[in-house]
């Protein structure tokens, strides 16, 4: 089974106002990145880690909240000191709750210039659909979004929204996005 091919479902001159348009679809992001930010710190705890998951999944809150506050506080740490994107994301699957969506997205908060989230609207906008979400295909993906946005010079972060808002506008409108 070869590696998955992420091709952009939109004529990327739009991913700066697509970006720009994401801003105020997404609630809690602002307490999600200040929440990695302290984390980042040295402030590994659950306090910490519980608005990353609300903005990334609500639904995840309780699953997460049954970790122990030790268990917490080593896979923040571990994640941040590790060498390597595959263990960095792999310590935060051994915490309750936790899946490669959850993971990626505690990454990213905490570093969003070397981690991007993985969700269904950011792959549907790389034509991809339905994927089975392991380790080893969120570090396909990272790779292809990190390629995508050296190539049209815009940071990971901003790539991300742009692909979150046109697959968000493309479901609103069932058309892509509009200009």
């Amino acid at each position: 089974m070869g590696k998955t091919a992420f091709a952009l479902q939109f004529d990327p001159s739009l991913l700066p106002r697509l970006a720009k348009r994401y801003k105020a679809s997404m609630p809690g992001e602002d307490e999600a990145f200040a929440a990695g930010r302290r984390i980042g710190q040295g402030d590994h705890s659950l306090q910490n880690l519980r608005p990353i998951v609300d903005w990334k999944s609500e639904r995840s809150r309780g699953r997460v909240a049954k970790n122990d506050e030790r268990d917490v506080t080593d896979a923040l740490r571990l994640a941040l000191d590790a060498k390597s994107d595959r263990a960095a994301v792999s310590v935060l699957l051994g915490l309750r709750g936790v899946q490669v969506p959850i993971a990626s997205a505690i990454l990213t908060a905490i570093c969003p210039a070397r981690f991007t989230v993985i969700d269904f609207r950011a792959l549907e906008s790389l034509g991809v659909q339905q994927p089975v979400l392991t380790v080893e295909f969120y570090l396909d993906y990272l790779a292809a979004c990190r390629r995508l946005a050296k190539q049209h010079n815009i940071g990971l972060r901003d790539l991300d929204r742009a692909l979150w808002q046109w697959s968000k506008e493309k479901a609103k409108k069932g058309i892509g996005a509009i200009p």
